[in-house]
C-alpha cells in the first residue's frame, strides 16, 4: 500500500509525475540522438552521448531553469524514475545473460577472472585509507560497515552494460580484445554483487534467511524456464516464433523474482543475469526472446537508463573546494588503482601492451551496481546524507564521462589497425574457428550442419559458426495490415515475412542440430537485391571476423542422384564473393543423399579425401582438414599428386623424421623461395603432426598428365563421401594439363569442376576452398 501511495500524484506536485517521467524519457532519447549524430564522426559511441544528454537535461544545466526544474524534479517523480530504472535493469541484465557466450566464458574463465580481479584487489587495498578519510569529512557515524562496502564498490566495480555497449558500437564484440573486456567487466560486476550481498546476508539473521530464499526462488525459476522453453517450442512447432502470451509468462516469472529480491533488500541484477545465462539457447522461445529484447534494449532501454544516470548528476554540488578536491582525488584513486592493477594482471598473462591499456580503461567505467548502492538506503530507517550521496554520484558519473571518450578513441584506433586471421593456414588448430555459412533455401542447411558437425567434433578445438539466410528483396512489397490486425506473435515489420516458409524449415533444422550436437549456431538474415547481396556477405564476414565463408553450389542433387541447376543467380553471387571476400571461401557441392552425412550421432565412419596438388589453395584445404580429422567419426586421407619425375627421388625422405619440431619447419619456410618447397614443408609438418601419430592417412599418386590424374580420380570416386580440394593457384601445372577442355564452372577450379561434373559421376560431396587472395604476403604459413 505504501509503494502504491508513493507512485501516486502528491498534492505538492505541479504536474502529473507520470507525464513528467514520460516526457523526460522522450527528451533523453531526442537529445542523445542529436549528440550521437554530432559525436559519432569523432569516434564516440552511444553511451557517452546518452550520459551527456542526461547531464544536459538534469540539474547540471537545463533543470537549473526554475520552470524546467519544477516540471522534472517533483516530490513523487523520483519514485517513478526508480521504478523505471528497476524495469530497465531487469530487462537488460536478463538480455545480457541470454546473449552471453557460455563456451567462450568457460574456456577463458581463468584469464577473464585475473583481468577482472587485478584492478579490483588493488582498489580495495587503497579503499581502506580512503574510507576513513570520507568518514572524517562527511561525519559518518552510523552504518559504517554499509558505507565501507559502498566505498569499495565505487572504487572496484566496472559497469558491464556500458562496457558492452561501447564494445558493440565500435564493432569489437567479435574480437578477442572486445570479448575479454566484456566478460571481465561482467565477472567483476557480478563478483561485486555476490560479495556485497554475501556480507550483507551474514550481517544479520533476517538478511541471511532472505538471501537463502532468493537463491532458492532463482533456482526454481531457472528450472521452470527450462520446462517452459521445451513446452513452448513443442507447442509452436509450426510457427516461427512463440506467442506474446507465452513470452509474457516468462517475463512475469522474471518480474516476480526481481520484485521479491528488491523487497527483501537485495538487488535483482544478479538473479536476472543468472536466469538469462541458464535459459535454454535452442528453439523458438530463445529466438523470440532475443528477437524482441535485443532491439528494444539497445535502442530504447539502455539509452534511457544511461540518460537517467547522467540526469542525476548535479555539478553544482562539487563547487566547494573540499568537495572538489575529494572528487578529483577519488577519481584518481579509482582510475589509477584500476589501471595499474589491470596492467599488472595483463603483464602476468602476457597480453600486448596496447590491448592492456584499452582493457584497463574500459574496466574503469562505472554507472550500474555502484549507482544502485548509492541510491539504496543502508536500512529502512536511515538514508545517506545528501552531501555524501551527491558526492559519490558525482564521482561515478564524472569518472565515466572522463574515461569513456579516451577509451573510445583508443578502441577506434585499435580497430583500424587490428588484424585477425583470414586464412586457416596460419590459424592454430586448437584456437577458435569462426565460419560463416550462407543458405538460400532449406535444402542447403543439411550439408552445412554436416560440415559444422565435422569441424566442431573436438572439444579442444572450439568453433563459432554463423549461418546467414540470404533472401532476395522483392521490387514492391507493402503490408496491408494494421498492427492490431496481426495474429498473436506476428511481427509488424515487412522484413520478418521475407523468406516465406523457408525461414521456418531452416529454423527447425538448426534447432534439431543444436539440440543433438550442443553446437550453437548463430542465425541472421540478409534481405537485399541479388545484384548487391555479395557486398552484404563480405561486410558481414568482416564484422564477424570469420576465417572462411561457405557458399552453396548453384546445382542441387535430384532424387535420382543427378545434379540439376536450381538458381543461376547463386553462381553469379559466388563468383563475386570469391573475388571480394575478406577471408578464405569454400564452395560446397552437396550430395546429401549419397555423399557426406552429419558425423554427430552417426553409426558409420565418414571417409574424407584431401586432394593435394600444390599451391596456396590446396594448403588452405589441407589446413581445413586439421579440424575435421579430430572428429571421432571421420577417417581422413590425404592424397598427394606428384609428377612421375619425382618418383625416383626420395620425395618422402622426411617421413621417418616425425620428431622434427614445428619451429624448425617455420624457420626453414622463411628461407624457401619456390612454391613447391613451401608445399613440401607444409605437407611435412602435417605428416609429422597427424599422419605419424595415426590420426590421418597419407597416399602419394604419381601422374604425368591430366589424363592420368582423371584416371586416378575415377579409381577413388566411390571410396569417399567428401572430397576437399583447393580451387587453383597452382600456376602452370602438368598434373592438370588438358583438364580445362571440359571446364563448365570455373569458380570451382579445374579439379573441383571435374569432380562436380557428370564426367566422373561420383557420389561424394565436394568442398572447394580458395585461400584469401590478399593474404599471400602475410608472412606466416604454419601454425604457431
Amino acid at each position: 500500500m505504501e509503494a502504491t501511495e508513493q507512485l501516486m500524484c502528491q498534492p505538492s506536485d505541479s504536474f502529473n509525475p507520470l507525464i513528467t517521467t514520460s516526457f523526460q524519457v522522450s527528451c533523453i532519447l531526442v537529445i542523445s540522438h542529436i549528440f550521437h549524430l554530432v559525436l559519432k564522426p569523432l569516434g564516440q559511441p552511444g553511451p557517452f552521448a546518452q550520459l551527456l544528454a542526461g547531464v544536459v537535461l538534469g540539474p547540471s544545466l537545463l533543470s537549473r531553469i526554475q520552470r524546467v526544474k519544477d516540471f522534472f524534479i517533483q516530490a513523487s517523480a523520483a519514485k517513478y524514475y526508480q521504478f523505471f530504472s528497476f524495469v530497465c535493469r531487469m530487462l537488460f541484465m536478463f538480455s545480457i545473460g541470454l546473449e552471453t557466450d557460455v563456451p567462450y566464458l568457460r574456456r577463458n574463465i581463468r584469464v577473464v577472472s585475473i583481468v577482472a580481479g587485478g584492478g579490483s584487489i588493488l582498489a580495495c587495498l587503497f579503499g581502506g585509507p580512503f574510507f576513513w578519510l570520507l568518514i572524517k569529512v562527511f561525519n559518518v557515524t552510523k552504518e559504517r560497515f554499509a558505507f565501507y562496502l559502498l566505498t569499495l564498490t565505487v572504487l572496484a566495480n566496472s559497469a558491464s552494460p556500458i562496457v558492452i555497449r561501447m564494445i558493440a558500437e565500435t564493432k569489437f564484440d567479435t574480437a578477442d580484445l572486445g570479448r575479454m573486456a566484456i566478460y571481465s567487466s561482467l565477472v567483476n560486476e557480478m563478483s561485486c554483487v555476490t560479495i556485497v550481498s554475501t556480507l550483507k546476508a551474514f550481517s544479520s539473521f533476517g538478511r541471511f534467511g532472505g538471501a537463502i530464499l532468493i537463491s532458492l526462488v532463482t533456482v526454481a525459476v531457472i528450472f521452470v524456464n527450462k520446462y517452459l522453453s521445451y513446452f513452448f517450442n513443442k507447442r509452436n512447432r509450426n510457427n516461427r516464433f512463440v506467442s506474446n502470451k507465452e513470452i509474457f509468462v516468462i517475463m512475469f516469472l522474471l518480474t516476480c523474482l526481481s520484485l521479491y529480491a528488491e523487497w527483501v533488500g537485495y538487488t535483482a541484477i544478479f538473479c536476472c543475469f543468472l536466469v538469462g545465462l541458464m535459459f535454454p539457447r535452442e528453439g523458438k522461445t530463445a529466438r523470440t526472446l532475443l528477437h524482441k529484447l535485443t532491439y528494444s534494449v539497445n535502442t530504447f532501454i539502455l539509452p534511457v537508463y544511461f540518460g537517467y544516470t547522467g540526469f542525476q548528476l548535479d555539478i553544482s554540488n562539487i563547487f566547494n573546494k573540499l568537495t572538489l578536491a575529494l572528487t578529483v582525488l577519488m577519481i584518481l584513486v579509482s582510475a589509477g588503482t584500476r589501471i595499474v592493477g589491470t596492467l599488472a594482471a595483463c603483464h602476468y598473462l602476457m597480453i600486448p601492451w596496447n590491448e592492456s591499456v584499452i582493457l584497463s580503461l574500459l574496466l574503469c567505467l562505472k554507472g550500474n551496481y555502484d549507482l544502485i548502492l548509492i541510491n539504496t538506503n543502508p536500512n529502512p530507517n536511515m538514508v545517506w546524507a545528501a552531501d555524501l550521496h551527491d558526492f559519490l554520484l558525482t564521482v561515478v558519473v564524472l569518472n565515466t564521462l572522463i574515461i569513456g571518450p579516451v577509451a573510445a578513441i583508443l578502441l577506434n584506433r585499435e580497430e583500424s589497425s587490428a588484424q585477425y586471421p583470414t586464412i586457416l593456414e596460419i590459424l592454430n588448430p586448437e584456437s577458435e574457428l569462426r565460419i560463416l555459412a550462407c543458405v538460400y533455401v532449406p535444402r542447403h542447411v543439411s550439408g552445412y550442419v554436416s560440415l559444422i558437425s565435422a569441424l566442431g567434433g573436438c572439444p579442444t578445438a572450439p568453433i563459432k559458426p554463423y549461418m546467414v539466410h540470404l533472401v532476395e528483396l522483392p521490387k514492391k512489397r507493402k503490408s496491408k495490415l494494421m498492427y492490431h490486425q496481426l495474429e498473436d506473435g506476428d511481427q509488424y515489420s515487412d522484413e520478418e515475412e521475407y523468406g516465406g516458409n523457408d525461414v521456418l524449415e531452416i529454423n527447425d533444422a538448426l534447432d534439431a542440430f543444436i539440440s543433438e550436437t550442443k553446437i550453437l549456431v548463430h542465425q541472421s538474415k540478409i534481405v537485399a537485391s541479388f545484384l548487391t547481396i555479395n557486398e552484404d556477405v563480405c561486410n558481414g564476414a568482416e564484422d564477424l571476423r570469420v576465417c572462411i565463408i561457405f557458399l552453396p553450389f548453384h546445382k542441387h542433387q535430384r532424387i535420382d542422384g543427378k545434379m540439376e541447376n536450381s538458381m543461376e543467380e547463386i553462381r553469379a553471387i559466388n563468383q563475386k564473393v570469391l573475388r571480394h571476400a575478406p577471408c578464405s571461401v569454400g564452395i560446397f557441392v552437396d550430395r546429401g543423399q549419397t555423399g557426406f552425412q552429419q558425423p554427430h550421432g552417426s553409426q558409420c565412419v565418414q571417409n574424407i579425401a584431401i586432394l593435394f596438388f600444390g599451391g596456396p589453395d590446396d594448403r588452405e584445404a589441407l589446413a581445413c582438414s586439421k579440424r575435421i580429422l579430430m572428429h571421432s567419426k571421420v577417417n581422413l586421407t590425404v592424397i598427394r599428386f606428384l609428377h612421375k619425375t619425382t618418383a625416383s627421388r626420395s620425395s618422402n625422405s622426411w617421413i621417418n623424421d616425425a620428431s622434427q619440431k614445428d619451429e624448425e619447419v617455420i624457420m626453414a619456410i622463411s628461407n624457401i623461395g619456390t612454391e613447391n618447397e613451401i608445399d613440401n614443408a607444409f605437407v611435412e609438418t602435417f605428416y609429422n603432426r597427424y599422419v605419424a601419430q595415426g590420426r590421418a592417412g597419407f597416399v602419394e599418386k604419381y601422374v604425368s598428365s591430366g589424363q592420368e590424374t582423371v584416371a586416378v580420380l575415377r579409381e577413388i570416386a566411390d571410396s569417399y563421401s567428401l572430397f576437399i580440394v583447393g580451387k587453383g593457384g597452382r600456376g602452370t601445372c602438368p598434373l592438370t594439363s588438358g583438364m580445362s577442355d571440359w571446364e563448365e564452372c570455373p569458380e570451382l577450379g579445374l579439379v573441383g569442376d571435374l569432380l562436380a561434373s557428370s564426367e566422373l559421376d561420383i557420389s561424394g560431396s565436394i568442398l572447394v576452398i580458395q585461400r584469401h587472395r590478399h593474404s599471400e604476403a602475410e608472412g606466416g604459413f604454419l601454425d604457431d
